[in-house]
């Protein structure tokens, strides 16, 4: 593809409105300016509040998402409207996302070390209402996780999305998708099918930036 007709997206990253995260939300515009992005999806846990604040910021750039924690497993979707609460089932917090016809993923499906992954059983149940699964997240630690997702994609004919799960700034574009220009989730749906990933795995202790972000946040707590 020629430079004007593709775009290079970050799927999945957090901002200082996830509560294990410092950056941001006029640091993490800086850092995807920096590092060349085109499109951003900001997806908080549970909250569209960073996402809102930084699409205010940069319209042009940042698209609202929101990575959601069910009673089964994360989902993580783009273009949302409206929040969706965290502890649903599964099955609500997708017919509340396809209300506002958001584009929906599923966040590390196989990663056993975060607590949002998914058993086989549960996630075979909701296949058939999500658009992608996430095949490449750059903070997985245990690479076999990334590679079962792949193949169960392909197994299972159904799209991909990668992301960097960044919580810092120099983890944002680590895993990026270089697609066509999309506008809307719609559109996103046909360019996710022409999708060429670009991926670099995180270092392993990215994730102590997350827990010094917790305990530094607890500490802040009146």
């Amino acid at each position: 593809m020629d430079r004007d007709d593709f775009c290079r997206l970050e799927f999945h990253c957090h901002t200082s409105y996830s509560k294990d995260s410092l950056t941001s939300p006029q640091v993490l515009i800086a850092a995807a300016r920096r590092k060349g992005l085109d499109r951003v999806v900001v997806t908080d846990h549970n909250t569209i509040a960073g996402a809102r604040e930084a699409r205010a910021l940069a319209p042009d750039l940042i698209i609202v998402g929101e990575e959601i924690m069910t009673t089964k497993g994360e989902l993580l979707a783009a273009f949302v409207t409206e929040e969706v609460p965290a502890g649903l089932s599964p099955q609500e917090a997708i017919r509340r996302l396809r209300e506002q016809g958001a584009f929906i993923s599923v966040s590390h499906p196989f990663d056993r070390l975060r607590s949002g992954h998914w058993a086989m059983e549960d996630l075979l149940e909701i296949l058939p209402l999500v658009d992608a699964i996430e095949t490449f997240n750059a903070r997985c630690m245990w690479p076999g996780s990334n590679a079962r997702a792949e193949a169960f994609a392909r197994e299972h004919g159904v799209q991909a999305t990668v992301g960097s799960d960044a919580h810092a700034p120099f983890e944002v574009g680590h895993a990026t998708m270089v697609l066509p220009p999309f506008e809307g989730a719609e559109e996103l749906r046909d360019a996710v099918r022409q999708m060429r990933p670009r991926l670099r795995r995180s270092p392993l202790w990215v994730h102590l930036t997350s827990r010094y972000a917790v305990i530094r946040k607890r500490l802040q707590k009146p």
